[in-house]
């Protein structure tokens, strides 16, 4: 059947995809990174106040996920609401005064950008598959990192020019608010997929339970150094321009990662490259702790490291259970995005406890054990 003269071309599926993701990760779950170091300077925000922000945000992404979850959503409806919603949350972050208030912005967020992810990964991937493009997926995740690096370069001019948080949270949101706008249209009904049928009833095995216990590791081993990085930095860099420009950087080698990932992973397979992925990212996590190396340079190798694996580490981990699970893959990755939700709940508050140098340590090391999850033969 021929699709609707108004359905939307396969090079504008990519773009909206790329845009609601930008927004949505970029700014609706980690525009608070490159913004806490400007928060605690001209707000007084602890590091502890900060990683509760930060995990009201990852409650909220979790408890969106199960419901999408639970009760799946149309794709393109989730997404459209989602949208909305990460642009009146962050606009709100402007002009909102107070912690509390903060915390629940942030979980609203939180949900918000799940809805984003689970919408736009459903519309854009059977619409892409549909007119013979799926190799251009990587496109439209490719906008996790874009948005990551641009709302990098936010937090590096207001630090640069001295400006407050709030007005910086305002030209998120506009931004937001404008992607909403865009994707409004091209997010329709036409380029979805058909309801998928129930999953087939299947037995765990063994393999299932590494796969869940990797995927969980790699959620408490990346949020740290995505979500205190920056902060970090400014701890131990004094330059602004330098400590600036880590979160950059961080999105810049994330969104290469999705376009260079197809390769890799054709040429040596979803579980060798996912354990991969977690290696070079717990070594990431593990500069920062060696001592003798220069700040700037430790902080520079922990943005590529990490934001060069943990987008390939999801795609790869994701594709290795539906290779594994076959028609009962549904289950088995919303067991694996549970455990990758705990996981990177878990990583803030251990920050809070311990403090970003011991949380660290810990991290990378877990991000071994993921690594050893990864490559154990699985059938």
């Amino acid at each position: 059947m021929d699709r609707p003269a108004h359905a939307a071309t396969a090079a504008t599926i990519v773009v909206v995809g790329l845009l609601a993701l930008a927004s949505a990760m970029g700014v609706g779950r980690f525009a608070f990174t490159p913004l806490l170091p400007l928060m605690q300077a001209h707000d007084g925000l602890s590091l502890g106040q900060g990683a509760w922000l930060a995990t009201a945000n990852y409650l909220g992404y979790a408890a969106g996920a199960l419901a999408c979850s639970v009760r799946p959503p149309a794709p393109h409806a989730a997404a459209r609401a989602g949208l909305i919603a990460v642009a009146v949350s962050t606009l709100a972050m402007g002009v909102a005064e107070g912690y509390p208030a903060w915390l629940v912005l942030r979980f609203v967020a939180g949900v918000a950008s799940a809805c984003v992810l689970v919408g736009v990964s459903g519309w854009a991937l059977a619409a892409l598959g549909a007119r013979g493009r799926a190799g251009w997926s990587g496109g439209v995740f490719s906008g996790v990192g874009i948005g990551i690096a641009l709302a990098g370069v936010a937090g590096l001019v207001a630090g640069i020019e001295a400006v407050a948080p709030a007005t910086v949270w305002l030209l998120l949101g506009a931004a937001s608010a404008a992607v909403a706008a865009i994707g409004w249209l091209p997010l329709s009904a036409d380029a979805t997929a058909a309801p998928a049928k129930a999953a087939a009833l299947r037995r765990w095995s063994p393999g299932d339970a590494r796969l869940v216990a990797g995927y969980g590791a790699f959620g408490f081993g990346y949020i740290i150094p995505a979500t205190f990085l920056p902060a970090m930095a400014k701890q131990a860099i004094a330059d602004p321009v330098a400590f600036g420009l880590v979160w950059p950087v961080y999105g810049a080698a994330a969104a290469a990662s999705t376009m260079l990932a197809g390769a890799a992973r054709r040429r040596w397979g979803d579980r060798n490259v996912w354990a991969a992925s977690h290696l070079l990212m717990a070594a990431g996590v593990a500069v920062l702790l060696v001592p003798g190396i220069a700040p700037a340079l430790a902080m520079m190798a922990s943005a590529l490291l990490v934001g060069g694996t943990f987008m390939v580490a999801t795609m790869a981990g994701l594709q290795e259970a539906r290779r594994l699970a076959g028609a009962g893959a549904r289950t088995l990755i919303a067991a694996m995005t549970t455990a990758f939700a705990t996981g990177q709940i878990a990583g803030p508050l251990v920050v809070g406890v311990l403090g970003d140098a011991a949380a660290s340590l810990v991290a990378a090391v877990i991000l071994l054990v993921a690594t050893a999850f990864a490559l154990r033969r699985i059938p």
